[in-house]
């Protein structure tokens, strides 16, 4: 018999198992969790020895999906699974984020956590599932964690926070808020809600934190129990090497009060980012250099102390002093500028720099068939609103190789698309596929809260009917025991410094969209407070600069973007629009420029820059689909003639497709004895006729001439 653990609880009212021993028995840990019917197998591994020569841990977090999950083929022409979805590239983010934070400083081992996602259950997400597996493989392998972590997704209806929604109440929810974090401390939020207050998603954060310390408290009692079957390995413990004695003391003692002037300069004299890097490397250039004569094995010693020292003066001069390297106070946001209409042809642009980080954002409109087809594990097989964010080199003043998005791109791109969607007018109100495209072309903090902003002014400027404008604001922390300062539009140096990454972004009736990452093991309530309320009121600072710009949406659309003009036919008539092999919608589209969609149930879109083209196509459509009516009078055009009648066309053809005709008998020709049809009309005459019947079965239309005359009061 296999040595097999298996243990399970209930979450959100659904059972939640998670198991080791049967699968992936090489892997460092591996655990095999299953929610409702979604499972996932997460397996962690190290590698055996440190990776020489880098400053950084090396830890790779990948999240596979596979479409078998969903019983489905992957399209296209290559039937295999090819590179990350956006949504795998996003849940593989959100499950690094809050256990990357809980690594030992200086650990320098390749970590790899690959999360293979083998059968989905829409109503039980998958990725909080993969985190949980995630996080308890590395738990009870041999790898040095101080986890473990646990998460959980927030909805919330009416007044009820409901923990991991089902599909049905997503749809209801106003709040997807996933949260994440140790049995004491929250790690990490996501969140993206419908102009939801402040004091409510605190609520929701802590609501969902009490359910992470339950998961938690379960993963630690599944690790005890795999332990005493042999199932778990020992810890590695790992002792971070020691610079050589006496020399941390010598260079603290002769770089930090050399690194303190330096930023006491920086602060007083409020220097550019550019001058402040300067001067700070060759201060440390210096140090090290002097340093290496004396010490030159040290070399990695050297510079990790020196970052140490940068560090520790750029907080004591936050937590202790409450100014900033830039000169600004705890709670100012830098100088704002917005532009509207920078670039001559795209449907709306904007320009928007705050401090030394400047974005410049496109928004481009097009027809409903543009929109995005998603090949995932969802449900959702479409998306008629994106955001895509670019961050090329030059941006820091860097020369590198531009390759694709990466996740970073990704990742932001898709928290300023949460941040505006609750805002995006519906396709009813407003039948167009929306693109928004941010360029980061100088970067020093928040890109993506900037790239909210331009987004924000550029669909203002082209004229969609936004919800309410939408601005965003970057906060961090610095906490030093228990002293703590919460910092207000972060910049690079405070980011990459600091122990928290705190993005808000709303309108001024609430939040829209939340990114949290911590660096340090978790926040509590008390901080997470201070920083939504901060974040408003910055926000609100920077939403009254763009309002300055631009104060509501454009009332005429840019005379680039399309046209599109709507309607809607029977669904048994799209056959009739589309013609045989599409011949009939071919002609339209060839005679008129215009683009045109038709959905299943009837809805027809027509989409064109010329809007008189776009008209002709209505035009067109309408003549195509339109049917007699029982009652209404038409002026006809006589096309035969016969000894009992005439045939009249009553709706003209149109493309070479018959119209529609009916037949006015002799005796509906005049209100007197007619001898022959052709004492009254002859082909090609133009009459008036009304329709006095329409055979269900057959579809024939009788007219009457008679009946026309006599209701419009003519006389013959």
């Amino acid at each position: 018999m296999e040595n097999v653990l298996k243990k399970s609880i209930e979450v959100g009212g659904r059972t939640l198992t998670l198991e080791t021993g049967r699968m992936a028995k090489q892997a460092g840990g591996a655990v095999f969790a299953c929610y409702g019917d979604t499972m996932v197998l997460s397996a962690a591994t190290k590698a055996a020895n440190p990776r020489e020569g880098i400053d950084f841990f090396p830890l790779t977090v990948e999240y596979e999906e596979r479409l078998y999950a969903v019983g489905r083929i992957p399209g296209g022409f290559i039937k295999r699974e090819g590179r990350p979805s956006e949504k795998a590239v996003l849940s593989s983010r959100i499950i690094d984020r809050p256990i990357r934070p809980l690594f030992p400083k200086g650990y320098r081992n390749d970590v790899q956590v690959v999360n293979t996602v083998l059968s989905v259950d829409q109503n039980n997400p998958p990725d909080m599932t993969a985190m949980i597996g995630a996080s308890c493989a590395l738990h009870i392998s041999q790898i040095p964690f101080n986890g473990p972590v646990a998460g959980v997704v927030v909805g919330l209806i009416g007044e009820e926070f409901i923990i991991n929604p089902t599909i049905e109440q997503a749809e209801k929810s106003v709040l997807h808020l996933a949260v994440a974090g140790t049995k004491n401390a929250v790690m990490m939020v996501e969140a993206g809600a419908k102009q939801v207050p402040e004091e409510v998603i605190l609520e929701a954060i802590m609501f969902g934190h009490a359910q992470v310390r339950l998961i938690v408290e379960f993963i630690e009692q599944f690790a005890a129990e795999a332990a005493e079957l042999g199932l778990a390995k020992e810890k590695e413990v790992f002792v971070k090497a020691k610079p050589e004695a006496g020399l941390e003391a010598e260079l603290r003692e002769e770089a930090g009060p050399a690194l303190r002037a330096v930023m006491y300069t920086c602060c007083t004299e409020k220097l550019p980012k550019e001058e402040r890097e300067r001067l700070l490397e060759e201060t440390k250039g210096a140090f090290k250099a002097g340093f290496l004569e004396k010490y030159p094995e040290q070399g990695a010693a050297i510079a990790g102390i020196l970052y140490d020292l940068e560090k520790e003066t750029m907080r004591t001069l936050i937590a202790k002093d409450k100014v900033r390297i830039d000169g600004r106070g705890i709670t100012e946001v830098r100088p704002i500028s917005c532009e509207v209409g920078l670039l001559a042809r795209v449907h709306g642009s904007s320009l928007f720099t705050r401090g030394q980080t400047q974005i410049i954002n496109a928004c481009t409109l097009g027809a409903i068939s543009d929109e995005q087809i998603l090949d995932g594990l969802g449900v959702e097989d479409h998306k008629r609103y994106m955001h895509h964010y670019n961050f090329p080199p030059f941006s820091v003043g860097e020369a590198r190789p531009m390759r694709g998005p990466g996740r970073r791109e990704i990742g932001h791109g898709a928290l300023a698309e949460r941040a505006l969607e609750p805002v995006i007018p519906c396709e009813e109100a407003f039948p167009y596929t929306i693109r928004m495209v941010s360029e980061a072309i100088e970067s020093n903090g928040s890109t993506s809260m900037g790239s909210v902003c331009a987004s924000t002014l550029s669909l203002m400027d082209a004229g969609v009917p936004i919800l309410a404008p939408v601005s965003g604001c970057a906060m961090g922390l610095i906490k030093e025991g228990d002293d703590i300062t919460v910092l207000t539009d972060i910049q690079g140096m405070e980011d990459f410094l600091g122990d928290m990454d705190f993005k808000v972004a709303g309108t001024a009736a609430g939040v829209t969209a939340i990114q949290m990452d911590i660096k340090i093991p978790g926040i509590d309530r008390e901080i997470l407070h201070a920083a939504l309320m901060q974040a408003k009121e910055g926000r609100m600072f920077i939403l009254s600069k763009m309002l300055e710009a631009i104060g509501q949406p454009r009332a005429e659309l840019s005379p680039y973007a399309p046209r599109i003009l709507q309607t809607r036919i029977h669904p048994d008539k799209i056959r009739e629009v589309i013609g045989s092999g599409g011949k009939v919608i071919k002609k339209i589209v060839e005679e008129t420029g215009a683009q045109i969609d038709i959905e299943d149930d009837g809805r027809v879109f027509i989409a064109s820059v010329d809007a008189k083209k776009g008209e002709r196509a209505l035009e067109i459509i309408n003549a195509i689909v339109a049917d007699a009516e029982l009652g209404r009078i038409y002026e006809g055009k006589v096309i035969k003639v016969m000894d009992f009648g005439a045939f009249v066309e009553i709706i003209p053809g149109v493309l070479g497709i018959d119209g529609k005709e009916g037949m006015v008998h002799i005796s509906e020709l005049a209100n007197h004895r007619v001898a022959q049809v052709k004492d009254i009309c002859k082909e090609g005459d133009a009459i008036l006729v009304k329709v006095i019947n329409i055979d269900q079965a057959t579809g024939k239309v009788k007219l009457s001439r008679r009946a026309a005359m006599r209701e419009r009061n003519i006389q013959e």
